[in-house]
C-alpha cells in the first residue's frame, strides 16, 4: 500500500507555481513509483502547464518531471 498526493492548483504568478515544482523535484528521491518498467506501470511526476480557460483557450503544456529509479547497469 501507498500513500498517494494529487494536487492540482492554480496560480496567478509563475514564480509561485514554479516554487512548488521545486518543492515536488526536492522530494523526488523520497518517491516509489508502481510496477516501474511493466505495461501497468504508475510513474511518479509532476506536471506545469500554463491554463487559459479563463480565457476560453486549452492549456499548454510547459513542463513535466518524471521521478523514474535509476537502474544500476
Amino acid at each position: 500500500m501507498k500513500y498517494r498526493v494529487r494536487l492540482d492548483m492554480c496560480f496567478e504568478k509563475e514564480s509561485d507555481a514554479r516554487l512548488l515544482v521545486n518543492y515536488a523535484k526536492g522530494k523526488a528521491s523520497k518517491t516509489v513509483n508502481i510496477n516501474e518498467g511493466r505495461p501497468e506501470e504508475e510513474i511518479s511526476y509532476c506536471d506545469l502547464e500554463l491554463c487559459g480557460h479563463d480565457e476560453g483557450r486549452s492549456c499548454e503544456h510547459l513542463i513535466r518531471h518524471e521521478f523514474r529509479k535509476r537502474k544500476e547497469l
